[in-house]
């Protein structure tokens, strides 16, 4: 299917796609990328979902201008690391040195995001191994290994097999949210839904949740504003808003 630009000041471009799971025409506008998706159902012509769209354009417009900048990573910004304002400044030595709200990034400063993205990702990853080991200690049920990714649209999961994948990022994050995230996917160890007794278990091994889990729906779309350059990101459907012919909503992370 073509693309189409709805026009205007600025022009918004549309990816059209059809789906076979479509029961009605939807947009989506990402808070991570901006791009502004058109889905149609099999039988619905492209016409009608592009008139659909056309109607839609203030609501496309007020989301689009409410997406927060990206902010590349970059000797003179300021990123948050454990919930904290860090400025990224040009660093002397070998290492990367994180202290007394700097990060001091050595070598070249147009690679300077690429290497404090490796740094923080060796932190997260003995961070959330570190939870993860005691929260399955309390849980009382093992897991088989521990993935940190890029992904966009949820910051961990747990695997039939016991695999627990995490969002790296989550670093970015106070280090209650860090840890909320390490139990929430190790109680899924116990039970791979999200029933009350899912629930009880998180309380259990965690404690009460219900602030960080706050915090990752409020803000965590803010940690993938940052550009690590060179870094690449996988990952699942970005954060983004919907709205269908009948009724509009906000897709989050769980």
């Amino acid at each position: 299917m073509s693309d189409i630009i709805l026009p205007g000041d600025p022009p918004i471009p549309l990816i059209l796609r059809r789906s076979g799971r479509a029961r009605r025409i939807s947009l989506r506008v990402s808070q991570l990328d901006g791009r502004v998706t058109l889905t149609l159902p099999p039988r619905v012509s492209e016409r009608e979902a592009v008139r659909f769209a056309k109607e839609k354009q203030a609501w496309i417009r007020r989301h689009l201008a409410a997406r927060a900048e990206d902010v590349t990573v970059q000797p003179g910004i300021v990123l948050p690391i454990g919930g904290q304002p860090h400025e990224v400044v040009a660093g002397a030595g070998r290492r990367v040195v994180i202290e007394n709200g700097r990060a001091a990034v050595p070598g070249d400063p147009a690679q300077a995001g690429k290497r404090l993205a490796a740094h923080l990702r060796t932190i997260a990853r003995d961070r959330l191994s570190a939870a993860s080991d005691d929260y399955a200690a309390r849980l009382g049920r093992p897991y088989s290994a521990i993935t940190l990714r890029d992904t966009r649209s949820r910051w961990g999961s747990c695997s039939s097999e016991g695999r627990l994948m995490y969002s790296w990022r989550l670093i970015l994050a106070p280090p209650e949210v860090l840890d909320y995230v390490a139990a929430h996917e190790v109680a899924h160890l116990a039970e791979m839904n999200h029933s009350s007794t899912f629930w009880d278990g998180v309380r259990r091994i965690y404690g009460e949740y219900e602030a960080p889990r706050r915090w990752l729906r409020q803000n965590g779309g803010e940690l993938h504003r940052y550009r690590f350059c060179c870094v690449i990101t996988k990952g699942l459907t970005p954060l983004y808003f919907v709205i269908t012919k009948t009724h509009a909503s906000a897709a989050t992370p769980h």
